[in-house]
């Protein structure tokens, strides 16, 4: 009884566990066979029907989030103000995300001693011109966008519909009010399918575990170990540091209350998938107001990728160190660069930062086979990256909404830090 009992949160994390040592006992005791058939029949199914059902309101709830968080900040000179900061946060972090991760690659050289494989087949991305990220900001089409659910397209349209909602004033109101009410359905869908969540948790990490074996983590085990240091250091000392030192808040309170959301983040290695019980947390358990956190866990979901950044940096150290290839200071500022670039059009959903991956090896000419050794624990390092991720979108969102004037302090700084209101009122 005191299962069923348990809040969400407890139950996700136990699903958490026990999918590993699932997987670690299907892939060492389980026959080959049997253990495919397991993932074909069961694993695969259960965590795909999961993911499809958080991916089937992620496009509307961002897209009427953000007309409402756009529309209620009601200010336009506010909206500017708003995006000024949080788009230079997100592009400070990342880039800063980038050093540190080249920083450990340079020292604890993960890629010596590795050998590639001389049959490696690998996608290969090339270069955007830079301009032209801005221009595919734009749509063209916004119903196409919304149907291929480009995200930074949805976003630019969702806050010019906002924006004039907001300038137009008292004639659209029922509009808002319209939108408002679809928010509330789509987080209402949200919560209805968080009822699953351990089911979904237990299967995606059990089928990632039991099929790629102990074998290929040891071997490669250096390299997840910088890429996951990285992104603790990049965690505590920028994220951290910036609440304490800029926003003067707790870390630690903020951990207590954002664990939970680290945890599914992990377990479904996907930003996009995770927006709705991101918001939930930001607003009803670190207080920031709707307006501030609609607005930027939706944008930060899509253009503030720190964790992506990190593994493109040491990836390309990795494979430059495999080949025996040194790279100098202009090769490794100009993997600060393109990394930093990618890292703002990579989607988020898993293993997109792999293949953007491809755009910064080729850009300092390294070659692009050595990608292959970083695909075969690609869904690994996935999982912490995408951690660090949402956790960067929630404390920009609490430093802007500080600055703003827009964070609750006390709710911020209450002891109710047990589950998020999504899990607890489900």
């Amino acid at each position: 009884m005191k299962l069923f009992k348990m809040n969400l949160t407890k139950k996700i994390f136990i699903a958490l566990v026990l999918g590993i040592l699932f997987g670690i006992v299907s892939n060492l005791l389980l026959p080959k066979g049997v253990n495919i058939s397991v993932n074909k029949w069961v694993l695969t199914p259960v965590g795909s029907i999961f993911f499809n059902l958080i991916k089937m309101v992620v496009v509307p709830l961002v897209f009427f989030s953000l007309i409402c968080g756009s529309a209620s900040i009601g200010d336009t000179k506010k909206l500017g103000r708003v995006s000024g900061k949080i788009i230079s946060f997100y592009l400070a972090t990342t880039s800063f995300a980038v050093v540190i991760g080249l920083f450990f690659a340079n020292i604890l050289k993960p890629g010596v001693g590795i050998v590639i494989p001389t049959n490696a087949v690998v996608e290969t991305t090339k270069p955007p011109f830079i301009m032209d990220i801005f221009v595919n900001m734009v749509p063209s089409n916004p119903f196409d966008a919304l149907v291929k659910g480009d995200m930074l397209q949805i976003i630019v349209f969702a806050i010019f519909v906002g924006v004039t909602i907001s300038i137009i004033g008292e004639p659209v109101k029922p509009l808002l009010n319209i939108c408002n009410q679809l928010n509330e359905v789509f987080l209402k869908i949200i919560g209805t399918v968080m009822k699953l969540a351990p089911y979904g948790v237990f299967a995606l990490i059990a089928k990632v575990i039991s099929l790629q074996g102990l074998d290929i983590l040891m071997s490669l085990l250096k390299l997840i170990g910088v890429v996951y240091l990285a992104l603790i250091v990049h965690c505590l000392v920028t994220y951290f540091g910036s609440l304490k030192l800029i926003g003067h808040l707790n870390p630690i309170t903020f951990f207590k209350k954002f664990w939970p959301v680290m945890v599914f983040g992990f377990s479904t290695s996907s930003s996009s998938a995770t927006i709705p019980v991101n918001l939930d947390a930001c607003e009803n358990k670190l207080g920031v107001k709707g307006s501030i956190a609609s607005f930027t866990i939706p944008l930060g979901a899509t253009i503030n990728m720190d964790g992506t950044a990190i593994m493109q940096g040491v990836g390309a150290i990795f494979i430059a160190q495999v080949y025996g290839i040194e790279l100098n200071l202009t090769s490794q500022m100009m993997i600060i660069l393109s990394a930093t670039l990618a890292s703002i059009g990579t989607a988020g959903v898993p293993g997109a930062g792999t293949i953007m991956l491809s755009m910064v090896v080729t850009q300092v000419g390294l070659p692009i086979e050595g990608i292959a050794l970083i695909l075969a624990v690609d869904r690994i390092l996935d999982m912490g990256r995408t951690v660090l991720n949402i956790t960067g979108d929630a404390v920009g969102t609490c430093l802007v909404a500080k600055s703003e004037k827009e964070l609750d302090v006390d709710i911020f700084n209450s002891d109710d830090s047990d589950d998020s209101s999504v899990t607890a009122n489900i």
